[in-house]
């Protein structure tokens, strides 16, 4: 529990300094759109192109970290979907509304989960915590397009569109090149895996602040059936799923812990940029993310605790 304690801590007090940041040195929302841009297109692909070229991908059990996340990932999109009607008429949701629910269900932080298995797990978790990453963004991205596409105004669905949004995404180009070359064997000079990991440790403590000054602090004493559900689909539903599967799936410590981690961590900030876009109740999804970010305080250590439980099972 000391261990795990050490490693979140550090990542929510950064969460925090960002709240702090944004409301007293940098109160400029184009100041931090920047910096979400220099972490988002160059630094975090940096962190991951380094991590994933460098891991010994022969220890990492890359299918089951895979069909964990991807059927939980799946199982509750299902589920959303066939009850969105039942929902809709129970609590009176527009259909941009649900839109936001389902993102909110769904959709993982990367920021925090690579800040809490680096320090946790090491070099090991972090490579695993890549193949997870490559693992999700695409059918998570798909299903939310598709999903705002048909459910929010004045979004016709096209398949151009996804695919649009999935290759404009670093993320996953840095995970399949860092993989390419590391099954080619292609030795990386010391000169480029320095400038590669100095911008990498910079992406950690950036993207947590990022997080943080993205917080709608104003809204967090309400509760609705919006924020409930999404919450308990994201940090209790999908866990289960993903920890199940890998369980059963052989999946070890400290795979099974990465599985814990992304599967149990907040929804992702840019989902609200894509409800923006796409005519999705963006105001309801930035509430979600911040009853989720204070939700995660306790749903990570749970989570991590009961993953520690199996795998000692193991």
């Amino acid at each position: 529990m000391q261990t795990i304690l050490n490693a979140l801590v550090p990542v929510f007090l950064l969460v925090a300094l960002g709240v702090f940041l944004k409301r007293t040195l940098l109160k400029s929302e184009n100041a931090w759109d920047s910096l979400e841009d220099l972490t988002y297109y160059i630094l975090f692909p940096a962190l991951l192109v380094l991590a994933t070229a460098t891991a010994d991908l022969s220890k990492v059990p890359i299918w089951g970290v895979f069909t964990a996340l991807v059927i939980a990932i799946f199982a509750c999109s299902l589920a959303l979907i066939a009850l969105r009607v039942p929902m809709q008429r129970a609590f009176g949701w527009s259909g941009p509304a649900f839109t936001s629910v389902f993102q909110g269900g769904v959709r993982w932080n990367t920021y925090i989960a690579l800040g809490v298995a680096s320090p946790l797990l090491g070099e090991q978790g972090l490579a695993i915590a890549a193949v997870a990453l490559a693992s999700m963004i695409p059918p998570i991205n798909v299903l939310s397009v598709v999903v705002l596409a048909r459910y929010a105004p004045n979004s016709p669905a096209k398949v151009m569109q996804v695919l649009v949004h999935l290759l404009r995404n670093p993320f996953i180009w840095a995970c399949a090149f860092g993989i390419f070359i590391n099954l080619i064997g292609l030795p990386i000079p010391k000169v480029f895996s320095s400038f590669l990991n100095a911008l990498g440790q910079a992406s950690l403590p950036m993207g947590l602040m990022i997080v943080g000054a993205g917080l709608n602090l104003k809204t967090v004493h309400r509760i609705n059936a919006a924020v409930l559900i999404s919450t308990g689909v994201k940090m209790l539903l999908l866990p289960a799923i993903a920890m199940g599967i890998g369980y059963f799936a052989g999946v070890g410590w400290p795979a099974l812990a990465v599985i814990a981690i992304s599967s149990s961590v907040p929804s992702a900030p840019n989902g609200y940029m894509l409800a923006r876009q796409m005519g999705g109740d963006a105001p309801l999804l930035a509430h979600i993310l911040t009853i989720q970010m204070f939700v995660a305080l306790f749903s990570i250590p749970l989570t991590l605790i009961v993953a520690a439980g199996l795998g000692i099972a193991k």
